[in-house]
């Protein structure tokens, strides 16, 4: 890590390099991993010259996030509601991915930034012109989180590192000691678990078949839902049927294409 010399005095600091060394720990890192002192240690300051030029370290990882979302553009307004949502995905989880921490960052705070803004407009305008109506809101929610929350799972193991692949490493060896699992439970453990346990590039590739099939069964079970009329077969939970009511009590009583080139 590049420190400058904690001895001199911040003549020319501005938000813009602050939020440079941010972004520069972030990329290292994870957005959640560094410290306002790691910050004023990259940049030979005191921690309160960082307070001073741009804040605390809830709005430095706005700044971040920021820096990430304006790198992605939306996709033509024409394409299909599938095809524009996929190339969105593809192109916004690897470009998150860079920034460790800030997919988990969107999760917990949603899209309230305004460079989010533009790519917000144009999702909702598409799922409208496909038809969702009031459902787009929750289309367009659970697009972005499924992706999302995939790649924040990869980014969690950038704070423990090294316990990913020795974590599926143990998997591998509690498949071994499992005689009695399955054919279909055996093949899991070889086609999934096995490329995470050898890390490096084998993992990386795996991370990425994973993200395209979130992805595209994401868009694929929201095409479902749309050509049904969102018509759902389960009952609410504020007001199930009688015979849900009456099972309840009865238990108390007795006990597409993928996305290329990512």
């Amino acid at each position: 890590m590049t420190v400058t010399n904690p001895g001199s005095f911040h003549v020319g600091l501005t938000p813009d390099r602050v939020v440079d060394a941010a972004v520069e720990l972030t990329r290292e890192s994870h957005l959640m991993s560094w410290s306002i002192r790691d910050l004023a240690t990259r940049l030979g300051v005191a921690a309160s010259v960082i307070y001073h030029h741009v804040g605390g370290k809830d709005l430095l990882c706005r700044r971040v996030v920021e820096r990430m979302l304006v790198r992605i553009e939306p996709p033509a307004e024409d394409l299909p509601w599938q095809e524009w949502f996929r190339t969105l995905l593809c192109s916004a989880g690897p470009r998150a991915a860079e920034y460790p921490g800030t997919a988990k960052w969107m999760l917990m705070h949603g899209p309230t930034l305004p460079a989010v803004l533009p790519v917000l407009e144009a999702g909702m305008s598409v799922l409208d012109r496909a038809g969702f109506g009031d459902r787009a809101g929750l289309g367009y929610a659970v697009l972005l989180n499924n992706a999302m929350l995939t790649v924040s799972m990869s980014d969690d193991r950038l704070q423990h590192e090294g316990d990913g692949p020795r974590d599926h490493a143990t998997m591998m060896a509690e498949f071994q000691e499992m005689p009695t699992a399955s054919a279909g439970v055996r093949v899991m453990g070889q086609s999934l678990i096995r490329p995470f346990a050898e890390g490096g590039e084998t993992a990386a590739r795996v991370r990425w078949d994973y993200y395209r099939f979130v992805v595209d069964t994401t868009i694929a079970g929201l095409d479902v839902a749309l050509q049904s009329g969102f018509r759902s077969s389960v009952p609410s939970p504020a007001a199930p049927s009688a015979a849900v009511r009456h099972d309840a009590t009865s238990r108390t009583d007795a006990g597409h294409p993928g996305c290329d080139g990512v």
